[in-house]
């Protein structure tokens, strides 16, 4: 039985995006030649891969599987054509990075301007979620992540600052009608905006740390949202004066530089290293991720 690889690459972006309408816009092509492609598959194989709705796609059993094998064969197979960029005078092909919101927000905008102006052949996929995922089978080429999330028998480069700071925010108009915390166990009596990350887990505890003390508590409050979509609303409804909001202190220097938040307990502000880019060390690096490397390792912040 012959399968052609474009038949298993619109099966995988279907997939992927859980439509035909957003894989279709993805791959070029219309959601009826997807469709029928996809069907073409599955009646060569004898299963159905994928349960159809009229709100959804997802993958059957059958499907999951085929997704789980497919994902890194498929990205032996680019890499192998990508070595071919070895013989060309500058790299060219895609590189896919699995990446952290935060990242995607902080790290990458200062890096990838410059990355792409020097290597103009390549084209770069961002695929930002905060979901611990095994990034080959995701079919990405490297991730980042921070220290206490890589996976292991990876390679890891820095990437970015590498300190951070974990930090407290709220409106001046919140702060003037709930008044401003003075120790950390007084946030227990204040409205607390809080995130989720894509496996469920609440970004709790908040840990402060002054000197030798660390305090750690459980905030509690009006709003939680989906870190990995949803952050920047509750920035919005903090400035808003809704409650205090802990986060990274780059993702909330706009608003304290311009005024609409001010610091909380700045004294206890714990921090943290910066994240690494990750790679298997155990296949072959294709020219767009050798050339992501050798910049990262040359740029004046790693």
């Amino acid at each position: 039985m012959t399968t052609h690889v474009d038949d298993l690459n619109a099966f995988m972006a279907v997939a992927k995006s859980r439509g035909f309408r957003e894989a279709g816009r993805a791959l070029g092509v219309s959601p009826t030649t997807l469709s029928q492609t996809v069907q073409r598959l599955e009646a060569k194989l004898g299963v159905r891969l994928l349960h159809r709705t009229t709100r959804s796609v997802t993958p059957t059993e059958a499907g999951r599987r085929l997704v789980e094998r497919l994902a890194p064969a498929l990205g032996e197979v680019e890499a192998a054509l990508n070595s071919v960029n070895d013989l060309r005078d500058t790299p060219a092909g895609t590189l896919r990075l699995n990446v952290p919101v935060s990242a995607a927000r902080l790290i990458l905008p200062s890096l990838l301007p410059r990355f792409l102006t020097q290597f103009p052949d390549i084209q770069v996929e961002i695929i930002a979620e905060d979901s611990v995922v095994d990034v080959l089978a995701a079919g990405a080429d490297a991730g980042i992540r921070y220290e206490e999330r890589l996976e292991q028998d990876m390679i890891a480069i820095p990437i970015g600052p590498r300190v951070q700071h974990f930090a407290l925010a709220a409106s001046p108009r919140y702060l003037l009608e709930r008044g401003n915390p003075e120790h950390p166990q007084d946030l227990l009596q204040h409205r607390c905006l809080r995130g989720r990350f894509g496996n469920g887990t609440l970004m709790s505890p908040w840990e402060l740390e002054r000197g030798d003390e660390i305090v750690r508590i459980e905030p509690q409050g009006p709003l939680i949202v989906s870190i990995s979509g949803a952050m920047d609303l509750a920035v919005d409804m903090a400035v808003e004066g809704l409650g205090i909001i802990a986060l990274f202190e780059e993702w909330l220097r706009p608003r304290l530089e311009a005024g609409s938040l001010v610091p909380v307990l700045p004294d206890w502000w714990s921090s943290f290293p910066g994240p690494s880019l990750y790679y298997s060390g155990r296949r072959l690096v294709p020219p767009p991720l050798r050339a992501f490397l050798d910049f990262i390792k040359s740029s004046p912040e790693k």
